[in-house]
């Protein structure tokens, strides 16, 4: 089991239990990183980069490579301190 809040571990986890197998991912074509922040913290990015290294290194540089946004947000549900969602382009 991921550790709580570890998104990218969940929304892999997430994709499997959908697909079965994760082969089916063709490429990620983007992430969004939500970060619960307090007011003057600016590296959103810096936060959101463990999960961009994490989907660049699982599947490589040729269907790792992705578009990816990061802001910061006052609260976030359940007070979890990060919010991963992914777009991925899937093999038929």
């Amino acid at each position: 089991m991921p550790p709580r809040g570890w998104s990218g571990c969940r929304s892999l986890s997430s994709l499997k239990q959908q697909l079965g197998e994760l082969d089916r991912i063709k490429r990620i074509v983007r992430l969004m990183g939500m970060v619960n922040v307090a007011p003057g913290f600016d590296r959103m990015p810096e936060v959101i980069d463990g999960a961009s290294d994490f989907f660049y290194e699982l599947l490589g540089p040729q269907h790792g490579q992705h578009a990816r946004t990061a802001v910061g947000l006052a609260e976030l549900p359940h007070g979890i301190p990060v919010e991963i969602n992914g777009e991925f382009e899937l093999r038929a």
